[in-house]
């Protein structure tokens, strides 16, 4: 606010008051004329007119204003009305009336009284010129209409110059255009117009795009974009590769790249009219493959569009003013990602569960609604980067438990789904692939596809139609391919349909040759495998403890010792299928002894040096090799490796020649030199220098290049020696004995000229200059410029021959796939069998002896993962179970005695023998089991919204469905969701239910002292009582866990002494023991009760069912 008085005042008048005005008070007009003052008596003329956009009237000089005026605010003088209103602001404010703009320009605005310092600013068609009274007078107006006209143009112009981009008016003209003003009348001041020219003709920025009008290459990324919503388009700009709209802001998020901003949207939505180009972000050429790895692992689909002309020939053709020509050559998923042979892996301790399969599956209601719904099912799980193809076809109850069951032994990293699941289907895939935490240790893709009615037929159609063209593509005899048909045509129906969907998907990414061999095709629940649900494999930790869900606590972790990815793939195979078959199991474990008997001898040995020089994942880069996916560097290390191994055992003519008695180890090592010739032939043709430098051009030796590479590199010959020649004529030209050719910046055959040279003078305008600096310039001539554009032409098409060339080296080296996988397969059955050959050199591990019985029998049993990761010694149990003996124990002890430990060291020695390893144990005797059954841990499902108790019960349920004699069931505490009378009554039936009817081997824990009695219905000792020893101390405060089982029941379970190991707190610890006396005696007051009325019953003539219940009862005391 300016102040009321200033440092001049003295030469105004001392009543003089000062206020600011706002810029509507300088058009409005006094009601009466103010008194004269001092400061009236100096005259101040206007600014200049050009500066308001008004011709001049005058040229009076402007004085020169005193120093303390420009210190201070605006003074100015105040009306007698203003004057008398000074003491009442509101009223001045109610009486002055304030007019708009177009009321004051009409009325003559400008006649109001001015002052000196307030004159300048005003806007006037003539400059405001003080009276002698300072004042006004208003019947002097002009109000002739050529006056009006003027006025009403100087209006025009005014409202033009506050036209603005941070004006009212500028912010409503982006929104409505302005009305395009009359020709007629811009014509009327052709000079007024040169001075304040419309905003409305303002040209437009170089680049920029009128009306959201899309570039060239603009409309090629949405042509291919909008054919691939679902992926993130990488799209190949010179030397980056750049990724627009709402998929930039994706990448930027993964790759934490930065997001230029811009449009997000690829369709023309009004939100963004106001952007002329898409949100952006690039990163370079050389780094494709890291940030698409990255996005893939995020669980994106990504599409690489590359550039598929080259400059050189884009300038030759006839379509060189158009954008590059680009094509979508590359698509990835996580399950379909085989660009790197190191794959997703990202070398923590999970990656062990990723498996890289690519399940589809389909379902179709059999039966049954409710709890009784039954569900047909199909799946095809394929690995595409080592050919494995697994198929089933089965029927599933409401729990689905078999469908988890082969979930969590493929642990896919994408699912197609088949049309519709059911809800619980559909719950249950949700679950294991939308957590990042879940059983399969990363998150999974889902990807879904129709299911029209007709699917069957027409499925069946395309995989005929599929096989068929195989079949007159190859080169097999008749026999083999009717082989191949038939086996496709005995697929169900499920199978059939998922097979189909799979080719379908896998055919946009150019994977569809992995369907090619179905000697890779194998059935999920073949009967010559031991089946490992989904419980058992969570319950027993088979792949990943339960801690964090990494490998580490494993029995995977525990038994791998391989050298090779892919002879840890088939390891991991063998965990999860053990053996049932004795003679298979036999050979398996004989060639296990005979690698760790011979630990040191020369064939041992030889074989550990061989596996330990390969140092690249064979099995996956054979299939890149098939796929046509391969660098020119992977291709010959691949090559090296298997030359090398082969030519280590060229001398094995036959089995009996490989050093190894084991038919198993004999075979295998005799198939690896089997593929040396062809291995030798293919490296003949390479040049190993150019091949490790990914050289196309030198990649293969003179002799054994094509026609066309040897002719485009004669001609690149030709053109460089014609440039060389050309020399001399330049030399003449400008007059010098000779000229030579020097590279600046990449720039080649650049001929220097010295600056104020002779030379200099000479150069003819023919000559195009490149580059200078303050000594030279540099030129090209037109002929130069002619044979570099020819050289390059050849250059690529010497490129694309050496490409095409190569492709077909790489379809001679698939048509000896099948050998070289075999060889493969070979190399990772020999490194699956040294690693269990290496656990079995650790102390403590024992052959198992197989028996066709139906037998457990196992001394000084140790639980395998426990015995590595405790640091103290692990106590060693026995167990003793047979079909026609003891048939179940029943496992009673304090909590923490070591129960579970015990009973889970038990089902892994048996996994471990028909695995073909060696055991932690003293001795061990081991059956032929079909299955382990699990039930432990209480968990509830709320996905399923089932509670505990419900788990429990379910999982209890299809364990009975599916047990046989030749079955392990361990049933961990069953019935203590519910309360303890439901719950004991449970129990009892269950285990009597399977030691008498089902006859399974089974471990029961439970702390239910009760179920003790059980044993005494059985009278061939079908049930045992065992229990975890410990000591009691201090009264009973402090227990001693011992860890050891021994016959007889546990009495009490301690729970109280787990409190205290739990740090509660000692008052509740108090309480809690005093409740326990209190309900002991109570319970056995009501015993003794019990006890008298019984013997009171036998007395008065009971029969033998009140003696039985006597003696019971005194056993239960």
């Amino acid at each position: 606010m300016a102040p009321k008085s200033s440092p001049f005042s003295s030469s105004m008048s001392s009543s003089q008051k000062t206020k600011q005005q706002s810029i509507s008070a300088f058009f409005t007009p006094k009601a009466s004329a103010a008194k004269p003052t001092a400061a009236a008596k100096v005259s101040i003329p206007p600014p200049k007119d050009a500066d308001l956009g008004i011709p001049d009237n005058e040229n009076d000089p402007i004085p020169a204003e005193p120093a303390a005026s420009r210190k201070h605010g605006i003074e100015e003088t105040i009306d007698e009305e203003e004057e008398e209103s000074a003491n009442s602001p509101k009223r001045a404010r109610l009486d002055t009336s304030r007019q708009t703009l177009a009321q004051a320009s009409a009325s003559g605005l400008n006649k109001s009284r001015l002052i000196d310092r307030t004159s300048k600013y005003a806007f006037s068609s003539s400059p405001a010129v003080p009276d002698e009274n300072n004042g006004v007078n208003e019947d002097d107006d002009d109000d002739s209409p050529a006056t009006q006209k003027r006025r009403a143009e100087l209006h025009r112009k005014f409202v033009q110059k506050l036209g603005r981009p941070d004006s009212i008016a500028e912010l409503k003209r982006r929104h409505k255009p302005n009305p395009v003003e009359d020709g007629a009348e811009d014509a009327e001041d052709d000079q007024d117009n040169e001075e304040t020219p419309k905003p409305a003709a303002k040209p437009a920025n170089k680049g920029s795009k009128k009306g959201g009008k899309l570039t060239p290459m603009e409309k090629q990324y949405l042509e291919i974009k909008t054919k691939h919503l679902d992926a993130i388009i990488v799209y190949e700009v010179g030397y980056k590769f750049k990724i627009y709209g709402e998929d930039a802001r994706t990448a930027a998020k993964e790759l934490g790249i930065v997001c230029i901003p811009g449009k997000f949207r690829y369709d023309e939505h009004p939100s963004e009219a106001h952007l002329n180009q898409f949100a952006s972000a690039s990163f370079p050429v050389h780094r494709l493959q890291v940030h698409v790895k990255r996005l893939v692992k995020a669980n994106h689909k990504v599409g690489v569009v590359r550039q598929v002309e080259t400059a050189a020939l884009k300038a030759a053709g006839d379509n060189r003013n158009a954008p590059f020509v680009r094509k979508l050559t590359n698509l990835y998923t996580k399950g379909t990602y085989v660009d790197d042979v190191e794959g997703l892996d990202s070398g923590n301790g999970s990656s062990a569960q990723s498996t890289g399969y690519l399940l589809c599956i389909t379902e179709t209601n059999a039966k049954g609604v409710g709890d009784d719904e039954k569900v047909h099912v199909g799946l095809v799980a394929v690995q595409p980067a080592t050919g494995d193809v697994v198929y089933d076809d089965f029927e599933d109850g409401f729990m689905r438990s078999e469908i988890e069951t082969r979930l969590l032994h493929l642990a896919p990293t994408e699912f197609l789904i088949v049309g519709a699941l059911s809800k619980t289907s559909e719950k249950l895939i949700q679950h294991l692939s939308a957590t990042k935490t879940n059983v399969f240790g990363d998150r999974s893709r889902v990807e879904r596809v129709e299911k029209p009615k007709t699917i069957a037929a027409q499925s069946y159609s395309h995989i005929s139609n599929f096989y068929a063209g195989k079949m007159k593509s190859s080169d097999g005899s008749s026999a083999e391919q009717s082989t191949i048909l038939d086996k496709v045509h005995q697929l169900t129906e499920h199978v059939t349909i998922c097979l189909s969907a799979t080719i379908t998907y896998l055919t946009e990414y150019g994977l569809e040759h992995v369907f090619d061999l179905t000697k890779y095709f194998q059935p999920f629940s073949a009967r010559s495998y031991m089946l490992l649900n989904g419980n058992t494999l969570t319950s027993l930790e088979i792949y990943q403890n339960q801690t964090d869900n990494t490998s580490r606590g494993s029995l995977f972790w525990t038994v791998d010792r391989t050298k090779t990815r892919f002879g840890q793939r088939l390891l991991r195979k063998w965990i999860g299928r053990p053996l049932i078959h004795k003679a298979s199991l036999e050979e398996r474990i004989a060639a296990v002894e005979e690698l760790k008997d011979g630990e040191n001898t020369r064939p041992v040995d030889k074989l550990k040096y061989v596996l330990g020089k390969i140092n690249t994942d064979l099995e996956k880069v054979l299939l890149r090799i098939y796929y046509k996916k391969c660098s020119r560097s992977e291709v010959l290390v691949a090559l090296q490796i298997l030359q090398n191994i082969s030519g280590e055992y060229l001398n094995v003519k036959s089995a009996s020649e490989s050093g190894f008695q084991s038919c198993l180890l004999s075979g295998a090592i005799s198939s690896i030199p089997r593929i040396y010739a062809d291995v030798n032939a293919f490296l003949e043709k390479i040049n190993a220098q150019a091949a490790r430098e990914d050289d196309k051009y030198s990649f293969f030796r003179e002799e054994h290049e094509a026609e066309d590479i040897n002719d485009y590199k004669l001609s690149i010959a030709s053109v460089e020696d014609d440039l060389n020649a050309h020399r001399k004529e330049a030399a003449a030209k400008i007059g010098t004995a000779q000229v030579n050719y020097v590279t600046v910046a990449g720039v080649e055959y650049l001929i220097e000229v010295k600056r104020k040279s002779p030379q200099d003078n000479r150069v003819p305008a023919s000559w195009q200059q490149i580059s200078a600096t303050k000594a030279v310039m540099r030129f090209h001539t037109p002929e130069v410029k002619r044979m570099i554009q020819q050289r390059d032409q050849y250059k690529e098409s010497l490129a694309a021959a050496c490409d095409t060339s190569f492709k077909r080296f790489l379809e001679d080296i698939s048509a000896k796939y099948q050998d070289l996988r075999d060889c493969v397969q070979a190399l990772a059955t020999l490194d699956a069998l040294l690693s269990l050959a290496t656990l079995a050199s650790q102390p403590g591990y024992v052959k198992p002896t197989f028996t066709d019985d139906i037998t457990l029998s196992i001394t000084g049993g140790r639980h395998p993962m426990v015995e590595q990761l405790l640091l103290e010694n692990y106590v060693p149990n026995d167990v003793h179970l047979s079909h026609d003996f003891t048939r179940g124990l029943l496992v009673t002890g304090p909590n923490m005695g070591g129960k579970s430990s015990y009973v889970r060291s038990v089902a892994l020695i048996a996994i471990m023998g028909q695995i073909g390893s060696y055991v932690p144990a003293e001795e061990a005797r081991l059956g032929m089991l079909d299955a382990v059954f699990t039930r432990m841990g209480a968990f509830d499902n709320m996905m399923k919204g089932e509670s505990t108790f419900m788990v429990e019960l379910n999982e209890t349920s299809d364990i009975l469905k599916s047990a046989t004699p030749r079955s392990l069931i361990i049933l961990d505490e069953l019935g203590r969701g519910t309360s303890t009378f439901d719950g004991v009554a449970i129990a009892e039936a269950v285990l009597d239910y399977v030691i008498r009817d089902l006859q399974s081997l089974t471990l029961f824990i439970t702390h239910y002292q009760h179920l003790a009695k059980l044993q005494s219905r059985f009278d061939n000792k079908e049930l045992q009582n065992v229990h975890m020893r410990f000591e009691e101390r201090d009264g009973g405060k402090e227990v001693v866990f011992l860890y050891e089982a021994a016959e007889g029941t546990s009495h009490r379970s301690y729970g109280l002494n787990v409190a205290r190991l739990a740090k509660v707190p000692e008052k509740i610890i108090e309480v809690a023991e005093g409740k326990s006396r209190e309900l002991e005696e109570v319970m056995a007051a009501c015993k003794f009760g019990n006890l008298s009325r019984i013997v009171t019953k036998l007395i008065s003539g009971g029969d033998e069912a009140v003696l039985d219940k006597l003696v019971e009862g005194i056993d239960q005391l």
